[in-house]
């Protein structure tokens, strides 16, 4: 029995060598042929790449909940370390919302009487739906993230994605069972956004930068440093009035600070926004659901 397992151990021992050795190569070859098949039939490449994120979403889920517990650890320890700062942040944060919250409520105030008069009939507002990150692009010029809702959860394609700040971006693929999110520092992000300051329409253009560029301003010299940037709702992809962050800089290319911090992402929210739908005339028009 021993000289059996003797043998084995010489026979697997030389081939365990060569597999090493000519692994690497397997490997190239391998990422080659499926780069020539994506090039001649993207679409099949797509649905392959769907259905297998669909399958490892489960794993990443359950992956990445040690890993969650261990950052929230760690955020934990470095807010005590630093609470005093965040207590005087915190108070003077506070002092203008509050001076936020008086003009809130008196531009509501006057939205409200002039709605009257002009009897506007408002849409309903959107729902959300609140899906977990898992996984990201882990490259450094693709800004995407993935989450664990698809389309059994009633996630569709380019719908807006928020946390508690702000607009993080918009979902770009969609699987049975986990979505992708787009975000808005991506080289491919393109959101038509709005200046509450000055009411120019604009376009809020990813570079791969932290803060992204304001582009397509009628007249750039009626921005200025501080103004607060919101989506439009041009087009009608997006909801309008969504907050994105404020202009930073100026100087050339005009730069907007994001108020959704995407480096740490644990909870999204997505916004299920679909567009009016056109009455004929002489009927009442119709609302979201």
């Amino acid at each position: 029995m021993r000289g059996q397992k003797n043998n084995a151990t010489r026979l697997a021992l030389p081939l365990w060598h060569l597999a090493q050795r000519f692994a690497p190569a397997l490997f190239i070859g391998a990422a080659f042929a499926i780069m020539l098949f994506g090039r001649f039939d993207p679409a099949t490449v797509e649905r392959v790449r769907l259905v297998v994120t669909d399958v490892a979403a489960p794993i990443l889920d359950a992956a990445s909940q040690p890993l969650a517990a261990v950052n929230r650890g760690v955020d934990n320890v470095q807010a005590w370390l630093t609470l005093h700062d965040e207590l005087d942040r915190l108070r003077d944060e506070n002092e203008r919302l509050r001076q936020w919250q008086a003009a809130a409520r008196r531009l509501e105030a006057e939205n409200a009487s002039l709605r009257g008069l002009l009897n506007v009939r408002s849409d309903q507002p959107p729902s959300f739906i609140s899906a977990r990150v898992i996984a990201d692009a882990g490259v450094p010029f693709v800004r995407t993230v993935l989450v664990n809702a698809g389309h059994r959860d009633g996630i569709r394609r380019g719908q807006a994605v928020m946390n508690a700040d702000g607009l993080l971006g918009r979902v770009v693929e969609v699987g049975e069972r986990s979505a992708r999110i787009l975000l808005l520092t991506d080289l491919n992000s393109r959101v038509p956004v709005t200046n509450l300051n000055s009411g120019l329409r604009g376009v809020l253009a990813g570079d791969n930068r932290e803060r992204p560029q304001l582009a397509f301003l009628p007249n750039q010299m009626q921005v200025a440093v501080g103004d607060r940037i919101v989506t439009s709702g041009h087009g009608g992809v997006l909801p309008q009035g969504l907050p994105v962050g404020v202009v930073s800089g100026v100087d050339g290319v005009i730069r907007v600070q994001l108020l959704a911090n995407s480096d740490q992402l644990e909870f999204v929210r997505i916004v299920r926004y679909d567009l009016p739908r056109l009455a004929p005339a002489g009927q009442e028009p119709a609302v979201n659901d």
